[in-house]
């Protein structure tokens, strides 16, 4: 049973009509007050004038509370059941902002029946009314989390329905596999003959292989989601954190002439042409005596195990041969040299294979950047493309999963070292993962751990 498909009758507290703030709390322009069920059309008229309104038309009304005192002049729309976001009737009231008119608002629509939302309702109720499938909701999700073009880029195609797509054209190829073996198992004695092993071989290696694709899609997004660490490292007071400002484009770190300044590792966000960085300001690393410094050093070293790129920095050649030796076996991350002040000795630079940079005068930054971004790029073995991308440890796990099974028939039937119908039951597990990462079969606790994150009005 797909989701919508009888799911919202049988939910707890489906069948109320909720309400729920849709914008942030605190003082703002406006504040966004939402109501969806059977009842809003109803509750909605016995607050605002003049009503009816049209509906998908925004109206300038008078908002009262239910004993009929005036609460502020709004701008309502009304959105009738199927044609909205939740699949029921829906009244958006934009009020002036603030706490005290929306929660005014609010309580006076409870005083007539509605319930607040819980986290993540309104969505829920979208994906129970079939308006959307778990993962669309879920990239409502990652829309909203997103800090970086990529993450809104792979959030946006994923509630275009790109990733449900793909999956459901593996679910369909899963099915019609298993039809041909039941076909088998049910009419052997059928004129047509049985279905040749190597046909149903063959179409099993084809649906591996996608699948095959869209797990090779997860360390980019997991890059995507957590940001690539970028680890600025090398001895002290060669303008490690000078550079960390400058990519970062603000003073986070302290610049002074004195080693040892950075005595912890300071992370800061920034953006490459196709990724998100988590840039990294480590403590200088050289021998020390003082405890603190020496636990900011340890702190460097845990970041550098973790790191995706390191920019190995030095203000000569000699200074980054250092660093290098010092570094040697605490990343297996990709190491770009990096010539800092090239701006006080610019002819030292000539002819080197080193990236040479200026935080003073910004020399060499750019092309920094896009050293960095194509080496994240051959790391994970692309870049972003309009191809679904796997983002969430849900998916991530429903696809191995499926994967999983899949392998395993492939080989048992290569071998036939099991009859159909024992082998078909790795394609009914695997076709089961499918399903349960769309929400072909749903159930509660799924749908809790989706929507928990969720804020309310959403």
């Amino acid at each position: 049973m797909t989701v919508g498909q009888g799911a919202a009758a049988n939910l707890a507290g489906a069948q109320d009509t909720i309400v729920a703030l849709a914008t942030a709390q605190g003082r703002s322009a406006i504040a966004v007050t939402r109501i969806s069920g059977s009842a809003a059309l109803e509750f909605s008229g016995r607050l605002v004038s003049p009503w009816p309104i049209e509906p998908r038309r925004v109206t300038l009304c008078r908002i009262s509370d239910e004993s009929g005192e005036t609460i502020d002049r709004g701008l309502v729309t009304s959105f009738l059941n199927p044609d909205s976001f939740t699949g029921e009737d829906i009244v958006e009231v934009s009020t002036h902002g603030g706490s005290y008119v929306a929660a005014r608002l609010i309580n006076a629509l409870i005083s007539l029946g509605a319930r607040e939302a819980r986290p993540g309702e309104f969505t829920r109720r979208a994906v129970l009314n079939g308006k959307l499938d778990i993962t669309q909701a879920e990239a409502i999700g990652d829309l909203i989390d997103a800090r970086s073009r990529s993450m809104h880029k792979a959030a946006l195609g994923q509630l275009d329905g790109g990733l449900s797509r793909r999956i459901e054209l593996l679910r369909s190829q899963l099915l019609s596999l298993s039809a041909m073996i039941a076909y088998d198992i049910d009419f052997p004695e059928e004129d047509d003959g049985p279905v040749p092993r190597e046909r149903i071989a063959e179409q099993a290696e084809g649906v591996l292989f996608s699948l095959n694709q869209l797990l090779a899609t997860i360390p980019a997004g997991e890059m995507i989601r957590d940001g690539a660490i970028v680890v600025i490292a090398g001895e002290p007071n060669i303008g490690k954190s000078s550079l960390f400002n400058a990519l970062l484009g603000q003073s986070r770190a302290i610049v002074t002439e004195i080693p040892g300044t950075t005595r912890d590792a300071i992370e800061g966000f920034i953006e490459t042409s196709h990724w998100p960085v988590r840039l990294v300001d480590t403590a200088g690393f050289r021998d020390t005596t003082d405890k603190v410094e020496q636990m900011g050093i340890e702190v460097s070293e845990s970041y550098l195990e973790r790191a995706h790129v390191v920019l190995v920095c030095g203000d000569s050649t000699e200074s980054i041969d250092r660093a290098m030796e010092v570094l040697s076996g605490k990343s297996n991350a990709v190491v770009l040299r990096v010539r800092t002040k090239a701006d006080l000795s610019p002819s030292e630079t000539e002819g080197s294979n080193d990236v040479s940079v200026s935080a003073e005068t910004g020399i060499g930054l750019k092309k920094l950047l896009a050293s960095i971004d194509d080496s994240l790029s051959d790391a994970v073995g692309m870049a972003i493309s309009e191809a679904p991308i796997l983002t969430r440890t849900r998916h991530m796990r429903a696809i191995k999963e499926a994967q999983k099974e899949l392998a395993m028939f492939s080989e048992l039937w290569k071998t036939s070292n099991l009859p159909a119908p024992v082998a078909a039951v790795h394609l009914q597990t695997a076709t089961a993962a499918l399903e349960g990462l769309v929400g072909v079969v749903s159930t509660d606790d799924v749908l809790d751990r989706v929507f928990s994150s969720f804020c309310v009005g959403k």
